[in-house]
């Protein structure tokens, strides 16, 4: 059944697709299933990150650039890839926060920002969609408003009454969160670091990153992926302009990622079949 299933990933913009759920999805796509990223927005005002990458050149043409990359990541991981054709609202700061630029997808109405997801699934037909939490994982407004076009798609999809004209009806079966970041993997790896008696980069982070029980205890599904890490790097090296090299996130050795956390973490969010918790698998009960 396998060649039946499809996984649909919906991501705020280009490289969350590899810094989140990037080596399950290669999983995935190695055992056959359909694998399609629906990113939302273009990243047109996300930062440089990579001092390599900082150059007038790269900013006046970051729109086609940050597409170039996301080509990139996508043959990499041997995924599908839409764009929804949303703006990105870039990340507000200041106190009081700026207002977001008009037009921007964290200021549209969720009903109408939510229509080419819905239009996309029911073309697509996924058994199983992903996407960020209430929290957008991290509070960028694209990020929490990619969580609630997503709820919305996925809630109305399958309803012949709503969003007449984008498709046939189809109901996902399953809607995950990612629960990438969380404090007992950070903990884990920072632990395994020390073990080999190497420096953690770790250690600010946790002085004050207290225990959350609670959040850890949402985590429902631990895909077994450790294989899959060196691509899912790769794919995050695709992305130039936002990830350095010689940065924080390659500061931490693959085989200590491997040994202390071989798996992606997700939420069962919702879910159209009953469920068997905990799961190791996206599609357990479907296959």
């Amino acid at each position: 059944m396998t060649e039946n299933l499809r996984l649909l990933h919906v991501h705020a913009h280009p490289d969350d697709e590899s810094s989140k759920g990037a080596a399950s999805t290669a999983k995935y796509v190695t055992e056959g299933v359909d694998v399609m990223v629906a990113t939302c927005t273009g990243g047109e005002r996300g930062s440089i990150l990579n001092p390599a990458m900082d150059r007038p050149d790269v900013l006046e043409n970051i729109t086609e650039i940050r597409r170039q990359e996301m080509d990139r990541a996508r043959e990499i991981l041997g995924v599908r890839q839409e764009w929804l054709g949303w703006v990105d609202s870039g990340f507000p700061e200041g106190d009081p926060l700026p207002p977001l630029p008009d037009g921007c997808f964290a200021a549209l109405k969720v009903e109408d920002a939510a229509a080419p997801l819905v239009q996309l699934i029911r073309e697509f037909r996924p058994q199983v969609v992903t996407t960020y939490d209430e929290n957008g994982g991290y509070p960028h407004p694209d990020h929490v408003m990619c969580h609630q076009i997503t709820v919305a798609a996925f809630e109305a999809a399958g309803d012949p009454d709503a969003y007449p004209g984008l498709g046939e009806p189809w109901q996902p079966l399953k809607l995950y969160y990612h629960h990438t970041f969380h404090r007992e993997r950070t903990k884990a790896l920072h632990d395994e670091m020390l073990r080999r008696g190497l420096e953690s980069p770790y250690a600010d982070r946790l002085k004050d990153w207290k225990p959350d029980p609670e959040n850890e205890r949402r985590i429902t599904t631990r895909v077994p992926c450790a294989e899959y890490f060196a691509l899912r790097d790769q794919a995050l090296l695709a992305h130039a302009t936002q990830i350095d090299p010689e940065g924080p996130w390659f500061a931490c050795p693959l085989e200590v990622h491997q040994a202390a956390w071989p798996t992606e973490d997700y939420e069962l969010a919702r879910s159209v079949v009953e469920p068997a918790l905990p799961e190791n698998d996206l599609f357990a009960g479907l296959r």
